[in-house]
């Protein structure tokens, strides 16, 4: 199996590229001081002819070598002289890596380009396919885990971002993998299936549908019985075709060296076939993100599965009751699932590593304790309902997460209504769930006690970064959280109990550091409705790395707020309507938030700031002195429900403001005689009464420009003085009922592009000129102005390529020069005086037509419709009865007509060849698709109520329509007893929808399962349909909507669900129910 790879690098100047192979080969040491190796080295660069990726690799696979013979040999290595498509310097650092590195790098071909991956994703598939090599010392994850860095550390895998942890591979190091792999590791993607052979080990998927695929590559798929990996990489995989193999053919035994299989994100997989345990050597199970709603019992007979993903699967509510036989299970994914409780046993997976969701059975299942006997258990762990510990006695087999070193994150969870279980049991619970003190986060949800055990601020949590604690509503005080040196981020949320924070908050004086809190960064308080004060420390300054700070929804709170805050960089108080406290000072601070807010807080606003947001003060009638003035830093500036606010300022505007947004502020006078030459982004929304008249020229400088919902606005003006151009590239006006002229002689904006006009009752005619004074407009979108009645003096301009009116009633369509000839998309909605399109007609270049409600419309002209049409959508025109002389262009690919009544035909040349989606509906005149018939090319049609048309549908020729995926066909159709009729359809369709075929009693065996390719139906108002073929639906079905059939509901359900008719359809919906 051959492949190519191609790449055009530009290469990086000689300097440039031995200072990144120095950075890499030396790592912190100089060069210098190695002479021997650095003139070897410069010869080695010149062999990486200035690529970058090249010096890396090379660099890093140096660095490990400190002989200058090592260095010598790869200096004169035949390998640079070799013809090679790959890159010489990326096949050395291979050849160089260690037998054991090299299975896994190659291993890495199986993801596509682009793609990015978890590290641990990637070393469970690794352990999963027996790559790892065996350590003493160490555990498999760990051997993988260093792996992983030796890669990274040789640039064959990269870090996505500093902060994220995902990686990925250069696409030329992607070439290399895929090159040492051979044809052992296939991607099948990009039309390449037709490579696949039966030699095969490890699949990925990338495409997104094997819709396409040919049955020829699932025959060597199937044929390949050393298959191991069968892994689809992609956000929305729909596996119809390749799990139906599986599934329903019981092909899953026939690949009996099966080590790795994935349906993640399979949006119709709902169960798993029983043969699923045939598969022992099976080690790597996910089924992530797919609706699922059981596993089967035989899943346990899988004594070699090391790892099982159920990651988001929201309807599987139990897990099989011999969980506990898994004995090699190492991961266990449970996340995001509705499981109710814990299978028996659990204790005694003594390999399991991962468990992140443990639920606590109420009345059967595993208890708490079982979690005791999981030693080796780590990473995240959420325990939720722990209001069903039966008594604290109970907990103390919980003790377990004392010595568990490796959990790193833990949440614990009662439901929140646990007013019925006494304070003291769960406080004692929670004391006997005390973990390791090497976690790093810890989230509390819903405790009832009125106090937390003294672990949960115990300064031997040094650890700890991230504390969370939700709805610990009857807590009436907190614990020293100021001795958790290493803490970072701490959210209070919902704490009703509280009415004071106090010294007890930062820790005891004698405390071995001076400050609390002295790594917080983030410190958010909210829904906290009896607190009143906060106790500001008394001694050496706490928080002094915290950046940013957010109190919410605090009503009684009235102050006590830290003073001094050197880091501060975010300062968050909403509806903390009591707080009259100052305001922290920080040299840092930037942003800066006020919403429903004491107006006392407003007083003295903090200067340096970038970002100020003021919301709901009522008793604000004007900004701050200094605020506004010249010196301010402030960038972006938003006042919203300040309804007495009037001035904004005496100074003008600050000369570094970018962005200003008033809304609700109807006393505000707009300022006429501001410099508004820094703003870029200019909003106004139902404020400024008083403004009648905006002077355009004072927003010269702006980019977009908003104004909406302003009553009273009547025009945009010049001033006489300034007719400059405006260099907005978006203006909207919306909403504005009183508002009726643009500025005398046209708006001067060369660089506007997009210009929209909506709900102006008023509003007369649009701008003059605009041929001459908008030449770079390409979108006009005007809505709802029913007194326009014209584009204005000279038209509309002529590069505009996207026009839409709608419910414009007395707009004169077009006007003076028509529609501009680069005009690429139009689209008309409810426009009665639109007649034809003149003399001058459609636009030539004209590729989207988009027409609705226009009531006497009756051609499109002389010229009919151009050429380069693409896409043609008419609906409600009861006056148009045909497409023009020319009829439907060849070009055009989709097709829909709605509520036509009087169209007659498809014109002479009948419906296009290149046409894919078609869509007719209510166009009772219509008889026959015209002498072409349909065109080959189709893979959808809709035909809903065309009664004359349906009546004919034995001749369209749908049976040789091989491209065709959809057909809907809905309509009185009396004569239809049984459906479909012989060779009516054909067989490579996917997805089938009947309506209303009032007469028809039964679905025709023959034909139906004649669809071997049909995935999904829908049978709609056929109230007498009552029988389906004996031997049921195709195999091939995925999907049954029915709607309207009650005696088809009937047979199709039984008291235990489904009938063995539809029992292997996934997904069964009967009027809005599923089943």
């Amino acid at each position: 199996m051959q492949t190519t790879f191609t790449y055009n690098l530009k290469p990086l100047p000689e300097k440039e590229c031995w200072s990144l192979f120095v950075r890499h080969a030396f790592r912190g040491s100089s060069s210098d001081m190695h002479p021997e190796l650095e003139a070897i080295g410069r010869q080695i660069v010149e062999k990486c002819k200035g690529l970058p990726l090249a010096a890396k690799t090379i660099g890093a696979l140096l660095w490990s070598k400190v002989d200058a013979d090592d260095w010598n040999r790869i200096l004169k290595s035949e390998v640079w002289d070799m013809p090679t498509e790959i890159i010489p310097a990326l096949r050395l650092s291979y050849t160089y890596l260690p037998s054991h590195l090299k299975r896994c790098f190659a291993y890495c071909s199986i993801y596509p380009k682009d793609n990015f991956f978890e590290k641990e994703e990637l070393v469970l598939l690794w352990m999963a396919e027996g790559l790892l090599q065996k350590s003493k010392d160490k555990t498999m994850e760990q051997v993988g885990d260093d792996n992983f860095v030796d890669l990274v550390s040789r640039s064959l895998l990269f870090q996505e971002s500093s902060t994220s942890s995902s990686f990925g591979m250069h696409d030329l190091v992607n070439d290399l993998a895929r090159f040492v792999s051979g044809q052992f590791i296939f991607r099948l993607e990009g039309g390449n299936s037709l490579q696949v052979t039966n030699k095969i080990r490890h699949l990925s998927i990338v495409d997104e549908s094997l819709e396409n695929i040919p049955k020829t590559m699932l025959e060597a798929l199937y044929e390949a019985k050393g298959l191991r990996t069968f892994l689809p990489i992609t956000y929305d995989w729909n596996g119809l075709i390749v799990r139906r193999k599986f599934a329903h053919d019981h092909s899953l035994p026939m690949l009996r060296f099966l080590r790795v299989l994935s349906f993640a994100n399979d949006r119709y997989l709902t169960e798993l076939p029983d043969s699923i345990g045939k598969i022992r050597h099976l080690r790597y199970l996910d089924l992530s993100k797919t609706p699922i709603r059981k596993l089967p019992d035989s899943i346990c007979k899988l004594c070699n599965l090391q790892t099982l993903r159920l990651w988001r699967c929201w309807s599987l509510t139990v897990l099989p009751r011999d969980m506990h036989k898994l004995i090699s299970l190492r991961h266990l994914v449970l996340s995001g699932t509705a499981i109710t409780e814990m299978p028996l046993h659990l204790g005694r997976l003594k390999c399991l590593q991962t468990l992140d969701k443990f639920v606590v059975n109420k009345d059967c299942g595993s208890s708490i304790g079982e979690l005791g006997n999981l030693e080796d258990i780590g990473g995240y762990l959420f325990i939720t309902e722990l209001q069903n510990v039966k008594s604290p006695a109970d907990a103390l087999d919980a003790r377990w997460l004392k010595n568990k070193k490796h959990l790193t994150s833990l949440v614990l969870e009662w439901d929140d209504t646990t007013s019925n279980i006494s304070e003291s049991d769960q406080i004692t619970v929670l004391e006997n769930l005390e973990p390791h003190t090497n976690l790093k986060t810890l989230d509390i949800s819903n405790y009832g006690g009125k106090s937390f055990p003294h672990w949960i601020a115990h300064p031997s949590f040094s650890k700890i970064v991230n504390l969370h604690l939700y709805n610990c509503k009857y807590c009436h005080i907190l614990p020293s959280f100021g001795q958790l040196h290493s803490l970072q981020k701490l959210y209070i949320i919902g704490f009703r109990g509280i009415a004071r924070v106090g010294k007890e908050f930062y820790g005891s004086s004698s405390f071995s550091f001076k400050r609390p809190f002295e790594a917080l960064k983030f410190l958010r308080f909210e829904n906290m409705p009896d607190w009143e004060n906060w106790l500001c420390f008394e001694g050496e300054a706490a928080f002094p790395r915290l950046e940013e700070l957010r109190i919410v929804w605090c009503p009684k709170l009235t102050g006590g707020l830290p003073i001094h805050l050197p880091s501060l960089a975010r300062l968050e108080i909403v509806e903390c309507s009591q707080l009259a406290a100052s305001l922290p000072r920080s040299p840092t601070l930037r942003q800066l938030e006020l919403i429903n807010v004491n107006e006392v807080l407003l007083n003295e606003l903090p200067s340096g700031l970038q970002k100020l947001e003021l919301k709901g003060s009522d008793a604000l009638r004007s900004l701050p002195e200094g605020m506004m003035d010249s010196s301010s830093p402030l960038q972006e500036l938003k006042i919203d429900g300040c309804c007495s606010l009037m001035l904004l300022s005496d100074d003008g505007l600050p000369s570094t403001l970018k962005s200003l947004t008033i809304s609700n502020c109807k006393k505000l006078e707009f300022p006429v005689h501001f410099n508004y030459s820094s703003l870029k982004e200019l909003y106004l929304e139902n404020s400024c009464d008083s403004l009648r008249c905006f002077h355009v020229n004072l927003i010269t400088k702006i980019d977009i420009f908003t104004i909406k919902a302003c009553e009273n606005l009547e025009s945009l003006i010049n001033s006489e003085q300034h007719e400059n151009d405006l260099a907005a590239s978006i203006i909207r006006i919306k909403n504005c009922p009183n508002f009726v002229s643009f500025p005398d002689g046209g708006l001067r904006a060369e660089k506007l592009k997009t210009f929209e006009i909506s709900r102006c009752g008023n509003l007369r005619s649009l701008p003059d000129k605009m041929h001459l004074l908008l030449p770079s407009l390409e979108s006009l979108w005007i809505e709802n102005c029913p007194m326009l009645q014209s584009f204005g003096e000279g038209g509309l301009p002529t590069n505009l390529e996207s026009l839409r009116i709608e419910n414009c009633p007395m707009l004169q369509p077009f006007g003076e020069g028509g529609l501009p000839t680069n005009l690429k998309s139009l689209s008309i909605y409810e426009s009665p005086m639109l007649q034809s399109f003149g003399e001058g007609g459609l636009p030539i270049n004209l590729e989207s037509l988009s027409i609705e409600s226009c009531p006497i419309l009756q051609s499109f002209g002389e010229g009919g419709l151009p050429t380069n049409l693409e896409s043609l959508s008419i609906e409600n025109c009861p006056m148009l009865q045909s497409f023009g002389e020319g009829g439907l262009p060849t070009n055009l690919e989709s097709l829909s007509i709605v509520n036509c009544p009087m169209l007659q035909s498809f014109g002479e040349g009948g419906l296009p060849t290149n046409l894919e989606s078609l869509w007719i509906e209510n166009c009772p005149m219509l008889q026959s698709f015209g002498e072409g018939g349909l065109p080959t090319n189709l893979k959808s049609i809709s035909v809903e109520d065309c009664d004359k048309l349906v009546a004919c549908r034995t001749t369209w020729g749908l049976q040789k329509l091989s491209s065709l995926q959809h057909l809907s066909i809905c309509g009185n159709c009396k004569d239809v007893k049984s459906f479909p009729e012989p060779d009516l359809l054909p067989m490579n369709m996917t997805s089938l929808t009947i309506s209303g075929f009032s007469n028809m009693t039964s679905l025709d065996k023959k034909s139906l399962q004649r669809l071997t390719s049909l995935e999904k139906m829908e049978i709609k108002y056929c109230p007498n349909l009552k029988f389906v073929p004996k031997d049921g639906f195709p195999a091939s079905f995925s999907s049954l909507e029915i709607w309207g059939c009650p005696l088809l509901e009937k047979q199709l359900q039984n008291k235990k669900g489904k009938s063995r008719k539809v029992a292997h359809i996934p997904r069964i919906r009967i009027d809005s129910v599923f089943i």
